[in-house]
């Protein structure tokens, strides 16, 4: 009898142990290689009504979309951008450094081995396929010669009509199949940005702070929905640079911010309406908390 309660026990902590370190993998994910269901509702913005503004929707986004390359303190995704769109990712975040007549996606002082010609191709070719979609682009000129990026994403992007650079707030029904891009400081090309970050909530040493930086960032955004501006909440952040956070890369963050992420967002699904949370840009988020946050424009 003892032997079987031992037994029992056994499985059930392993059984229990399989269940949270794959619970985890749902809402953080650092793999390469994407995995979706067959269920998988890759067009999601289909369900969104035509009427609706962009500022009224709850949209899952990437920080530094396409920084995979330059080791720990540098990488901020694991999926390629194809993969990330097809999870449901719609809000890319991009730096770019202008040599030439070249715009080339960096973090930092790493060259991301990819210019945003290549990005705009890759989305492009994502928006083909599924028509009812649309994707927001947020470029930051990096280092020098910012003042160029303006000219030279125009002179990429002339005579397609599915581009949308006005400042006026779109609805979802004139945007799709479209790139919306989005204007902030020195980059003047479509609509207008709120960013909530600060800079005291991009520097962690402590997770429970940046979860409180979150929650505030997440109330200022509700606040700010809806009007002629897209809401842009981060939920990434670095040690990098701090002493007490020094061992807090991007991806050691995201690992323990994405889950509390999923379940503080999902205290709000009981509510008739949810609330508008505007642009949720993440670190390695996993295909369970994307749904997570486009799942709060239904109820």
């Amino acid at each position: 009898m003892e032997t079987g309660r031992r037994c029992l026990l056994f499985h059930l902590t392993v059984l229990s142990l399989m269940i949270l370190c794959h619970g985890k993998d749902l809402f953080f994910n650092d793999k390469g290689n994407l995995i979706l269901p067959g269920s998988y509702n890759i067009p999601w913005m289909a369900g969104i009504e035509d009427f609706r503004t962009l500022s009224l929707i709850t949209i899952p986004g990437t920080h530094d979309s396409m920084a995979l390359h330059g080791g720990p303190e540098a990488e901020c995704q694991a999926l390629p951008l194809r993969d990330q769109l097809r999870a449901g990712i719609r809000f890319l975040d991009l730096k770019v450094f202008a040599v030439d007549d070249t715009l080339y996606v960096m973090h930092g002082v790493m060259y991301q081995h990819s210019t945003l010609r290549e990005v705009l191709d890759t989305v492009q070719a994502f928006l083909s396929e599924f028509k009812t979609e649309a994707v927001l682009i947020r470029v930051r000129p990096e280092f020098f010669d910012k003042s160029s990026v303006n000219q030279m994403v125009q002179s990429l992007i002339i005579n397609n009509k599915h581009v949308w650079v006005s400042s006026g707030m779109p609805n979802m029904g004139q945007v799709r199949g479209k790139i919306v891009f989005v204007q902030q400081s020195t980059f003047t090309l479509g609509i207008p940005l709120i960013d909530t970050e600060s800079k005291a909530s991009i520097k962690v040493t402590d997770v429970k702070d940046k979860d409180n930086a979150i929650i505030k960032q997440l109330n200022q955004a509700t606040d700010a929905c809806g009007g002629d501006n897209v809401v842009l909440t981060f939920s990434s952040g670095t040690g990098f640079g701090t002493f007490w956070g020094m061992l807090l890369t991007p991806k050691r963050l995201a690992e323990k911010v994405n889950p509390w992420l999923n379940q503080y967002l999902r205290q709000f699904y009981p509510n008739q309406p949810r609330p508008c949370f505007g642009v949720i840009a993440m670190d390695f988020p996993g295909i369970d908390l994307i749904q997570t946050v486009l799942g709060l424009n239904w109820w």
